[in-house]
């Protein structure tokens, strides 16, 4: 995939907004319960305005037999349209729409292709 035309509208409409994103120096894994969901030594954490940090993994770095597709679908100006996944977990049970990403980033974020982000009210994520 590659980043969508042009750059993002939100930077034209609103030079003023920060996103700065930077290699995580440290290991980062997401769990639910005993379950590893993803190990990576390669996350990006993305600093947004006033928002907390984000930690970005590589999509290899993720257990994808436990993703499931979702419906749910957002639009970021500054990042593009956000697609989600759903966690199944061993027990049979899932974790609805916990994980997101950008396919198709907007140039300016073309870093986060082929990467995607936990919720943490929804999953465990460790930085050590």
């Amino acid at each position: 995939m590659s980043a969508q035309n042009g750059p993002a509208p939100g930077f034209a409409k609103h030079p003023e907004h920060q996103i700065v994103l930077e290699p995580t120096s440290e290991r980062v894994r997401v769990s639910a319960g005993d379950s590893i969901i993803a190990d990576s030594l390669g996350a990006i954490t993305v600093h947004e305005a006033n928002y907390p940090p984000v930690q970005y993994l590589p999509l290899e770095d993720v257990r994808s037999n436990l993703l499931v597709d979702s419906d749910r679908q957002t639009y970021c100006p500054f990042k593009g349209k956000a697609r989600y996944w759903h966690i199944a977990l061993p027990d049979g049970g899932q974790i609805d729409d916990a994980v997101w990403g950008y396919p198709e980033p907007y140039a300016e974020m073309i870093e986060l292709e082929h990467r995607v982000a936990f919720y943490p009210n929804k999953v465990e994520i460790l930085i050590a």
